[in-house]
């Protein structure tokens, strides 16, 4: 696949697992989104390191598998979620990804920062949300982008003293 896309410069899907693993049968939600592969490297182990971007989102209709074990399926491509405002009770989420997204190194260089976009704010919490269960829990799909905003904030993010300032306010 990996072949494939890099040489006829084509996307693939990728989807949250619902359950199952990575390796073998798993079962996935329905909503994903197309990437594209921007640059790759060899790792340490001799495994090959992929940088990619999200490009699409989309809504599996079908899906099959191939015998030697690629996941295949028929998608159709959702249309982008209109810009919706961070509202005024969730404003620190943006300063913290302000901060936050610089130290995660060379996949967010030059990656456009859509700070006043509910929805892009929400999208890159997931991202870098560290508790795969809160990333599993209803924000695949979800278009309702304040709510991904409270369950990050139901977390303590958006309510910590330290947004800003990973050691926390007044920390020397």
């Amino acid at each position: 696949m990996v072949r494939r896309c890099m040489r006829e410069t084509q996307t693939f899907g990728v989807v949250l697992i619902r359950e199952g693993s990575e390796v073998g049968p798993a079962e996935t939600f329905d909503v994903g989104t197309l990437a594209k592969i921007v640059d790759f490297h060899q790792l340490s182990d001799g495994l090959l390191g992929l940088s990619c971007v999200g490009q699409q989102r989309f809504r599996i209709r079908s899906r099959r598998r191939q015998a030697d074990g690629l996941n295949l399926a028929d998608v159709d491509c959702l249309t982008t979620e209109p810009t919706v405002p961070v509202p005024a009770r969730h404003a620190r989420l943006p300063e913290l990804l302000k901060n936050v997204l610089p130290q995660l190194g060379e996949v967010y260089e030059g990656f456009e920062m859509r700070l006043d976009d509910a929805a892009w704010v929400g999208h890159r919490l997931a991202e870098i949300s560290a508790d795969s269960a809160d990333r599993q829990t209803g924000l695949p799909g979800n278009r309702r982008s304040d709510s991904k905003a409270r369950r990050f904030e139901s977390l303590g993010i958006g309510e910590s003293p330290g947004i800003g300032n990973p050691r926390g306010a007044g920390d020397p």
